[in-house]
């Protein structure tokens, strides 16, 4: 990899990506790799599903690049393509007869000392995909309530509703779950 390549800003390398640099999109994607991973990770619940999201998304930004438009920083863009290959793969999985050991193995999203991920993600299972997505992005994540609309592709609002309807419907059922354990 050319140190050159490390110096460019994400613009640029998604630029130099369309003009035909064989490495340029390598290193765009190992700089925000971790957090489109944790955005897929925790909008899925389960690695194997998130892994086939991230890879769609990676495969969809890789052949659109030139469709960027730079309304947005290249972050936000990738982002919005992770979340949009994510709900695509929700769409997918329900319309799939599921297996019962599938559902218990979805449960199991990593190791931890009391159990609260599984918690929290047995929670996130049972609200809508768009308030799961919001609330990732928003609460999770960090993001801003801008920053999330524009990688939802819907006004600020629109992710505001999202996140008060999600929370109002967790919170309930993380009292019911945390209280079961």
């Amino acid at each position: 990899m050319t140190p050159a390549l490390e110096g460019m800003g994400d613009t640029e390398l998604l630029a130099a990506h369309v003009g035909g640099h064989p490495e340029a999109f390598a290193v765009l994607i190992g700089r925000h790799q971790d957090r489109l991973w944790a955005v897929a990770l925790r909008t899925l619940r389960n690695p194997h599903d998130a892994a086939d999201a991230l890879q769609d998304a990676y495969v969809c930004a890789f052949r659109r690049a030139h469709t960027f438009r730079g309304d947005a920083r290249v972050s936000t863009w990738l982002h919005r393509i992770v979340i949009n290959s994510c709900l695509d793969r929700i769409r997918y999985l329900a319309r799939r007869r599921t297996d019962p050991l599938d559902d218990e193995l979805a449960g199991l999203t990593g190791p931890d000392d009391d159990g609260l991920t599984d918690v929290v993600a047995d929670a996130l299972a049972q609200i809508s995909p768009d308030q799961r997505a919001a609330l990732v992005l928003v609460d999770m994540e960090g993001f801003s309530i801008e920053e999330a609309a524009e990688m939802l592709g819907c006004p600020p609002g629109t992710v505001k509703s999202r996140c008060s309807r999600g929370r109002a419907r967790l919170a309930p059922v993380l009292r019911e779950l945390l209280a079961s354990r």
